[in-house]
């Protein structure tokens, strides 16, 4: 018999532990650490930053000397470095771009998406939002990154992940699946990771 779902398992209690706004953080944390997708120094776009589980992690990469800015339409819990900015802005909007460079003028060398819908229980459905929200996402980090950079987002698995990653793939020179181990058993989420941006 399957393990009935528990929304305070392990990685909840492991994150409210170690002072940690959401159990999201362990997932980008394995996955910049395994992809070697960041280092000191280096400046990061988390967008679907709140409540700011991936901004913690991400400004401990970084270091000081880098720069991490996080945004979503929701208030992000504070992070107290001086390093990380924090905005609410829509990424949907047309101007969301130029504000995104107002904040933070340098291209970025990593891209972080977190985003996702709000589901609705019809698998179907909420697969074509997710979706809707990774090409976003993809949008965005297209007109943010440097040359060479890389790009993270969260994705439902469904019908058309299969094209998805072949977008990922026209634009990077490598792209690869990452399921952490901080993913709920049972849930259909994965990371499509890019590599190298060509263009």
């Amino acid at each position: 018999m399957a393990k009935p779902y528990n929304p305070k398992d392990f990685y909840y209690q492991r994150a409210k532990a170690q002072g940690l706004p959401a159990r999201s953080a362990y997932k980008i944390e394995e996955i910049v650490r395994r992809h070697r997708l960041v280092a000191c120094g280096q400046a990061v776009l988390d967008l679907g930053a709140a409540p700011g589980g991936f901004l913690e992690v991400l400004a401990e990469a970084v270091g000081e000397r880098g720069s991490v800015l996080g945004i979503d339409l929701e208030p992000i819990h504070p992070v107290r470095r001086a390093w990380v900015k924090t905005a609410v802005l829509d990424v949907r909007s047309p101007g969301a771009i130029s504000q995104i460079r107002a904040l933070h003028p340098v291209p970025f060398d990593l891209v972080t998406s977190d985003l996702a819908p709000k589901t609705i229980g019809v698998k179907v459905t909420d697969e074509a939002r997710s979706l809707e929200l990774c090409r976003l996402a993809l949008a965005v980090a297209k007109e943010t990154l440097r040359l060479g950079g890389s790009f993270v987002t969260k994705v439902f698995m469904g019908g058309e992940f299969s094209a998805l990653r072949r977008e990922v793939g026209a634009l990077f020179e490598e792209n690869q699946v990452a399921r952490p181990r901080a993913t709920r058993q049972h849930s259909c989420e994965v990371y499509l990771v890019g590599k190298r941006l060509r263009h």
